[in-house]
């Protein structure tokens, strides 16, 4: 990517509903990467932190974030961020690329994850219920909401069992008629919603309650050392 910002891009690859095994004719593709900034750029006074730590681009989507705040969101467990370390494929990836996917068990804990997952898919539920009301929305998105809904319920219930992410679904058609089914009644997503509520509630997790913070701030320190241009 020629952007001044960027030293190097660490890790990218497609995202979103072609990963996960649920695009439809016309879906959108989507790419996800971490990337490096100069080292000296944390020097200054306009760091890239925060805000300014997010690249996105338009004509094919493409969202980039700086090694911090990737390492940061995986951290809180979110799982838009955390699931492209658990991809089958990757367009980009350097040596330090390949080694922050070694990590990725490092970044679970879980009261994390639980409230993650549960947060995501508690938004999906509000938005197919908020659209529902207005006879204007397009029924398609409202199924989306709701295949995306079930979708975060599975991975995260399955994380919260095994320790594992799975990105692709095993039956894409079960999530395309649920989320018909909901776009046609919104409440029957509630029972789904609230069943994953009592699996995080009520059922033993091989998750770590901490993460291995040490490992995560070791990987980071090594994209600093290796991007120090000395000037």
């Amino acid at each position: 990517m020629n952007d001044e910002r960027v030293r190097e891009v660490l890790l990218a690859g497609v995202v979103g509903s072609t990963a996960y095994g649920l695009d439809r004719p016309g879906s959108d593709i989507d790419r996800l990467g971490v990337y490096a900034a100069p080292t000296v750029a944390f020097h200054g006074l306009h760091l890239p932190t925060g805000k300014a730590a997010t690249i996105a681009r338009h004509d094919p989507d493409v969202v980039l974030h700086e090694a911090g705040k990737f390492a940061a969101l995986c951290l809180a467990g979110n799982p838009t961020v955390t699931e492209r370390l658990w991809l089958d494929v990757w367009d980009e990836r350097t040596p330090l690329g390949v080694q922050v996917v070694g990590l990725r068990h490092a970044f679970r804990s879980a009261a994390r994850y639980r409230d993650a997952y549960l947060g995501y898919a508690g938004q999906q539920f509000k938005r197919l219920t908020a659209a529902g009301r207005f006879p204007d929305v397009p029924r398609s998105r409202i199924a989306k909401h709701a295949r995306h809904l079930r979708r975060l319920i599975t991975q995260g219930t399955h994380v919260w069992r095994t320790g594992e992410v799975v990105v692709r679904v095993v039956d894409p058609q079960a999530y395309l008629d649920f989320g018909e089914q909901v776009a046609a009644d919104p409440s029957a997503a509630e029972p789904v919603l609230a069943q994953a509520e009592e699996v995080f509630r009520t059922e033993p997790t091989v998750l770590p309650a901490e993460p291995d913070v040490t490992a995560v701030e070791a990987w980071l320190l090594a994209v600093r050392r290796h991007y120090y241009e000395p000037g």
